[in-house]
């Protein structure tokens, strides 16, 4: 089976397509390959991952009418049909069984390309509400594949199947296996990170965070601080008194690769509430403090967190009323709590769809 996988943007859209393709290669010899934005977090994602990708020069649509944003839009439009035609060239080269989008905006030219000529396409959309690429093609998918029932009537396609988000194995697996610790000295650990792009205004509110755990020193905190904010921030932190560099229980890092070593090694998750990271989190069986990023289409990532946190799995705090001492005071109540913690994390881990990508791969196996 050749398949092409698509998305980009975000790690969100980028990890459930390689924990895809890597079960797709378990299951049956198949020739894979990626599809995405040049620039993009993809580009180092899926190169890790060892699979090619074909990347493109593209850019989001721009939600502003002013004129600098209705120019942006029209480069986009224009880059976006370039992107289209050299897609088609590629997929006569490489001709595959099916070409599944996973979302953002990279993921639309290779889709609508494969639209257009008659290929089997298909749509994983694990967000609660979906985005605007996958409601523009998904119309001529063959079919979609939602981690959300709710998302069902939320867009117009003539299969829907209900699979969860997929996870990779060695993350439903980290916690029945052995690692190294991240940490020299043993204390509770809080693993953090607000998306693979980082979000500026929360790494703003983390450099107070950051600088009372190294100050205080009760537990250890892994924090993914994203390309752009890992730049600045050690010198934000050091003007509050804090030297990483003499900061043993602190470790900031621009990214996380091994986040099944993370969340093995973690007592609590700090995060957004991208569907892909909340599966994660719940397949992991770890509490979590989530803040929804309140800059997403129809303010889904609040909708997934409040799931969670009805579940008992979780503590939901909004972005306005959040800040890096409440952040950490909340941590800190819940790191001295430890009966409450080994409750939020069961109740995460019934919350979990482990076998989300048997059920990927079984959609997309129906439409071939």
């Amino acid at each position: 089976m050749k398949v092409i996988f698509c998305g980009g943007g975000t790690a969100g859209h980028v990890n459930p397509a390689i924990a895809a393709a890597d079960y797709f290669k378990k299951q049956e010899d198949c020739e894979i390959y990626f599809s995405g934005a040049k620039g993009g977090i993809e580009e180092k994602l899926v190169e890790r991952a060892g699979y090619r990708l074909f990347a493109f020069p593209l850019a989001g649509l721009s939600r502003s009418l002013s004129f600098s944003g209705l120019r942006q839009n029209v480069r986009a439009g224009q880059n976006a049909l370039s992107a289209v035609r050299e897609a088609k060239k590629i997929l006569g080269e490489v001709r595959p069984d099916v070409v599944i989008g996973t979302g953002g905006y990279a993921s639309y030219p290779m889709v609508a390309a494969a639209q257009q000529l008659g290929i089997k396409t298909a749509l994983l959309e694990v967000n609660a509400t979906p985005g605007v690429a996958l409601k523009r093609l998904s119309r001529r998918a063959d079919c979609v594949m939602l981690g959300f029932e709710e998302t069902a009537r939320l867009v117009k396609a003539k299969k829907t199947v209900l699979t969860g988000s997929p996870v990779r194995e060695e993350i439903v697996r980290c916690r029945s296996r052995e690692y190294s610790p991240v940490f020299a000295q043993k204390r509770p650990m809080i693993l953090s990170f607000w998306g693979s792009v980082g979000a500026l205004y929360m790494n703003k509110k983390m450099v107070d965070f950051v600088a009372r755990t190294a100050r205080e020193g009760e537990f250890n905190l892994l924090h993914a601080a994203g390309a752009s904010n890992y730049k600045w921030m050690p010198d934000e932190i050091r003007q509050k008194g804090c030297d990483l560099d003499g900061a043993k229980n602190v470790d900031l890092r621009e990214y996380i690769f091994e986040m099944d070593k993370a969340m093995a090694n973690a007592d609590l998750v700090i995060c957004r509430a991208g569907a892909s990271t909340l599966a994660e989190v719940c397949c992991a069986g770890l509490p979590a403090i989530i803040v929804p990023s309140p800059y997403v289409t129809g303010n889904h990532q609040e909708k997934n967190a409040r799931l969670l946190e009805r579940a008992g799995a979780a503590v939901v705090m909004t972005e306005p009323e959040c800040t890096g001492d409440k952040l950490y005071e909340t941590a800190q109540a819940l790191l001295r709590d430890p009966d409450k913690l080994k409750k939020m994390g069961e109740c995460a881990l019934k919350r979990a769809r482990p076998d989300a990508l048997q059920r990927i791969y079984n959609a997309v196996k129906s439409i071939l």
